[in-house]
C-alpha cells in the first residue's frame, strides 16, 4: 500500500483493537555479504574523479526562496557556541580545536557539527551581529575540509539531506559576507550536494537516511537556482521511500521513536520549503504525516516525552510538541501499532508503552535492542518503570553502551542471564525472537495485554509470556510473567530474573517479608509493589536522561529458578494515595 493510498483509511480503522490473537513474525537473515560489499563500494565511488565530474554543473547565483526553520533551537547550546564551545549531550568541544577533516568526537556530536544543526541553536541564542562571525568561520572551515573533497565523513546522504534545509533556512546568516568568492563557494557546494543526493538517494536502503536524502533533493530543487527539474524526480523518490520506510500503522521499520521524530521533523522542514515557494504540500507527504504523528505520540509517556526504545533517549515533550506543530497536524496517540510493534494503554493519569514485536530487522538496524515484552509506566509527569535508555551518539564507553542494549537493561524477563535476541559485536542483531503472539482485550473496565515470544525457545526450551491488565482508573497494574515449555529442545530448567527499572527520584522501601516494596515518588503519589511466586530484591540501576546524563536509580528484581515444567510469577503495582 502506497502512502497516497493510505490516506483513504479512516483513523478509527487504523487504531482498531481487535479481540483476537495476532502473530507477528520476523523472517530475516540479515544483509548478505554481497550486499555489504555493494554498499561499501558505493561509498568508495564517491571519492573517484568520475563521481566528481558528475557533480559539475551551472553555478547558482542565488536562492529562489529562504524557508523559515520550523524547529526551534536550543538556547543553552546556542549560548555555549557564543562562548566558543560546541555542547552536545554532555560533551564539549572548543571551537578553536574544531577540525572538520578529523573529528575525534562521538558520533552524535560529529553529526551535530557536520549537519549544521548548530545553526538553529546559534540563531536562538544571539543577535545577528553576534552569530554571523561564528557561523561564517565554521562554514569556511567546513568548506576547506569538505567543499572540494567528496568523502563519507562530510558527504553522507543523510547529512546532506539535513544540510540542504539548514543552509537555506539560515542563508541570511551564512551568506551575510560581502566576499563574493566565499558566497559563490557556498552556493556552488550546495548545488553539488544536491547533485550528489540525486545520484546517491536511489541506492540507499529504506529508512531515515533515504527519506532525508530524497527530501534534500526536493528541497534543493525548490530553493536553489537551476535545480527546478529535480523536484518531480525527488517527489517520486520520496513517495516511494516513505512507502517502504513506514509500516501500515505509520511507524518506521527501524522501530526507533527517535528516528520517527527525525522523520516528522524532516517532513516539517520540507513543508516549510514548499510554503516558502507558495506551493501546495504534496498529498502523499501530508498523508505520511497523518500516519507518522499518531504513531509517534503513541510512544510518549505522561510527561509528553518519548519512552526509551532502540537506543534512544527520552526526548522531552516540548520538542515533540514543536515538531508536530510545525507539520500543521493534530492527532491522538495511536494505541495499537501492531506492525510497528508498540502497544499503548492509558487510563486516568497512567500510561503504559509496551514492546510487543521482534527487534528491528537485521537488514536495517545496527544498535537495536533486545527489548521484546519490556514496558515503561508513567503516572502524570512521573516515570515509574523505565528502560535504562540508550547511549545513542553519546561518548559513553562502548562496553557500557552495549550493555544498555541488552535484555537486562529493559523492564522484562531474562533467562539464564542471556539476551532474548543476540547482540553481535559489530552492533547488529543476531538470532533470537522470531515470533511474537499478541492479544489485546478490554473488559469490565480493564485493558489487558497478553503477548509471548520465542527468543529463548531454541536455547532453553521456554517461551516467555507476559500478561498485564490496567484498571479503569489507572491506579492498579496487575501482571504475570510465565515460562512455558516449548520447542524441540527439552527444557532442563534455567535461572530467570524479572527486572523493573525505576525512574529517577524514586525511593524504595522493601517490606519485611521481601514480597513487596513501597515506592516513594519525588513530587508524586507513592506506589505499592507486590509479587508472588518468588521473592523481591532491590538492586542498583541506571537511567539515561534527556541530556544523555547517567542517573543512578534502583530496580526491582524477581529472581528464581524455572523448573522443567515452567514458572509463573505474578506482580502488582498499585497507587497508594
Amino acid at each position: 500500500m502506497t502512502v497516497a493510498e493510505r490516506i483513504e483509511v479512516p483513523a478509527e480503522a487504523r487504531d482498531s483493537i481487535d479481540k483476537g490473537r495476532r502473530l507477528i513474525r520476523l523472517d530475516d537473515g540479515g544483509l548478505s555479504l554481497s550486499e555489504k560489499i555493494a554498499t561499501r563500494f558505493r561509498r568508495l565511488i564517491w571519492r573517484t574523479p568520475l563521481h566528481r565530474l558528475r557533480l559539475r554543473g551551472k553555478f547558482p547565483l542565488k536562492l529562489l526562496a529562504v524557508p523559515e526553520d520550523p524547529i526551534p533551537g536550543d538556547r543553552t547550546r546556542g549560548q555555549s557556541l557564543l562562548e566558543g564551545r560546541a555542547l552536545y549531550h554532555g560533551q564539549e568541544l572548543a571551537l578553536a580545536d574544531l577540525d572538520f577533516a578529523a573529528l575525534d568526537v562521538s558520533p552524535g556530536l560529529a553529526d551535530y557539527l557536520q549537519s549544521f544543526e548548530w545553526l538553529r541553536d546559534l540563531s536562538a541564542a544571539g543577535s545577528r551581529d553576534e552569530i554571523v562571525p561564528i557561523a561564517e568561520k565554521l562554514m569556511r572551515d567546513w568548506l576547506e575540509s569538505h567543499g572540494g573533497k567528496v568523502a563519507e565523513a562530510g558527504w553522507r546522504t543523510d547529512m546532506w539531506g539535513h544540510r540542504v534545509f539548514l543552509w537555506t533556512s539560515y542563508a541570511p546568516v551564512i551568506l551575510a559576507s560581502t566576499d563574493l568568492i566565499y558566497r559563490s563557494a557556498v552556493l556552488n557546494t550546495l548545488a553539488r550536494g544536491a547533485r550528489h543526493l540525486e545520484r546517491a538517494a536511489p541506492k540507499e536502503n529504506p529508512g531515515l537516511t533515504q527519506v532525508r536524502a530524497w527530501a534534500g533533493v526536493i528541497g534543493a530543487g525548490l530553493l536553489v537556482q537551476g535545480g527546478e527539474a529535480r523536484v518531480m524526480r525527488g517527489e517520486l523518490g520520496l513517495e516511494r521511500a516513505l512507502s517502504q520506510t513506514l509500516t501500515a500503522d505509520g511507524g518506521m521499520i527501524c522501530r526507533s521513536p527517535v528516528a520517527q521524530l527525525a522523520l516528522v521533523e524532516t517532513l516539517a522542514m520540507l513543508r516549510a520549503a514548499y510554503d516558502a515557494r507558495q506551493l501546495p504540500f504534496p498529498a502523499p507527504f501530508d498523508s505520511a504525516l497523518s500516519f507518522a504523528i499518531p504513531a509517534l505520540l503513541g510512544v510518549t509517556l505522561g510527561d509528553g516525552g518519548l519512552s526509551s526504545w532502540q537506543g534512544g533517549p527520552p526526548i522531552p515533550g516540548r520538542r515533540i510538541a514543536a515538531a508536530i506543530e510545525a507539520t500543521g497536524h493534530r492527532a491522538l496517540p495511536l494505541r495499537s501499532a501492531r506492525d510497528w510493534g508498540y502497544q499503548r494503554v492509558a487510563a486516568g493519569d497512567t500510561v503504559i508503552v509496551f514492546d510487543a514485536a521482534p527487534p528491528p530487522s537485521m537488514r536495517l538496524e545496527t544498535g537495536g535492542c533486545a527489548s521484546t515484552l519490556a514496558f515503561e509506566l508513567s503516572h502524570g509527569a512521573h516515570r515509574i518503570v523505565v528502560n535504562c535508555g540508550g547511549a545513542g551518539g553519546t561518548a559513553l564507553p562502548k562496553n557500557f553502551a552495549d550493555g544498555l542494549r541488552t535484555t537486562a537493561a529493559h523492564s522484562t524477563l531474562t533467562l539464564a542471564d542471556s539476551n532474548s535476541t543476540a547482540l553481535n559485536p559489530d552492533g547488529s542483531l543476531g538470532r533470537g525472537v522470531v515470533e511474537v503472539e499478541l492479544s489485546r482485550r478490554e473488559r469490565n473496565g480493564v485493558a489487558r495485554l497478553e503477548a509471548s515470544h520465542d527468543g529463548y525457545a531454541p536455547r532453553f526450551g521456554f517461551v516467555h509470556r507476559r500478561q498485564m491488565g490496567l484498571s479503569e482508573d489507572g491506579d492498579e497494574l496487575r501482571g504475570e510473567d510465565v515460562l512455558l515449555p516449548a520447542g524441540r529442545r527439552k527444557s532442563e530448567g534455567a535461572a530467570f530474573a524479572i527486572r523493573f527499572h525505576l525512574g529517577p527520584g524514586i525511593d524504595v522501601s522493601p517490606t519485611a517479608d521481601n514480597m513487596g516494596a513501597l515506592l516513594r515518588v519525588d513530587g508524586g503519589p507513592a506506589w505499592h509493589f507486590r509479587c508472588r511466586g518468588t521473592g523481591l530484591m532491590v538492586d542498583d540501576s541506571v537511567w539515561i536522561d534527556e541530556k544523555s546524563r547517567l542517573c543512578q536509580t534502583k530496580q526491582l528484581v524477581l529472581a528464581g529458578e524455572a523448573e522443567p515444567g515452567g514458572a509463573t510469577i505474578g506482580w502488582l503495582f498499585r497507587r497508594a494515595g
